[in-house]
């Protein structure tokens, strides 16, 4: 079989080739719905890191903090999450939530796979925080203590600048998994990349073509993310200090 990249300039109408593989006249070719679904799979990926952060960095300090129940609680949302499968989690969020709360009725599957991959990503990342405040020398908390800050103030101003800096490289890993994970959001009717490949592969039979454009999408983008956070990686780093990968 033949290689024939000219289906990314046939109309997704039509079948036919476009007179421009951007469309024309109305036209929409196989090139920009595929360019459409990369733009939802960044955008999926960039909601969900969002939540994966937010929620990951303020987990993982719980786990770490001196008050029993807040560590038992954070602890039981880490497992929580981290133990179900991403997918099932999905589905959870677009099948069962929603008949509990009606309200969720009204929120687009969009939002629905990204809550659902940024909470899943959170377990991972807060139990990176956990690991990078605890590799610290303990002789942090205690100058920090020494100078009369709270436990709060010692954190914001003492622990977390230096963990955060630690754990760059593993929470690179997590944003290059989110992009890849991404993929599940075909399963709640997204048309991301997967979606886009498994419709597209359906009506041209050009399997090889549609997969091979969509790997290389793929691979673009967990290479920005790599080279992004390499960068924020070499500014921030802390010399002398290993980090947690």
């Amino acid at each position: 079989m033949q290689w024939d990249w000219q289906v990314f300039c046939n109309s997704t109408i039509s079948g036919e080739t476009a007179a421009s593989c951007f469309g024309s006249g109305g036209d929409v070719t196989y090139l920009q719905w595929m360019l459409s679904a990369w733009g939802w799979t960044v955008s999926v990926s960039l909601l969900a890191l969002l939540i994966a952060l937010l929620f990951g960095l303020s987990i993982g300090v719980l786990r770490t903090l001196p008050y029993r129940v807040w560590r038992t609680l954070a602890a039981c949302w880490t497992e929580l999450f981290r133990n179900i499968p991403v997918l099932v989690q999905v589905f959870i969020w677009y099948h069962v939530l929603p008949a509990l709360l009606p309200a969720l009725k009204n929120v687009s599957s969009f939002y629905l796979a990204a809550i659902a991959l940024g909470l899943f990503t959170s377990a991972r990342i807060a139990e990176q925080v956990r690991a990078g405040v605890q590799s610290l020398p303990a002789g942090q908390q205690q100058a920090a203590t020494a100078l009369g800050l709270t436990t709060w103030q010692s954190y914001r101003s003492v622990i977390l600048p230096q963990a955060l800096r630690i754990v760059l490289p593993a929470l690179t890993s997590e944003a290059m998994n989110i992009v890849k994970n991404s993929s599940v959001a075909f399963a709640v009717s997204v048309t991301e990349l997967t979606l886009f490949a498994m419709q597209a592969q359906e009506e041209t039979s050009r399997g090889m073509e549609i997969y091979a454009g969509v790997t290389l999408l793929y691979v673009v983008t967990a290479l920005a993310v790599n080279r992004l956070m390499a960068l924020i990686e070499a500014r921030t780093r802390v010399p002398g200090l290993i980090a947690v990968t």
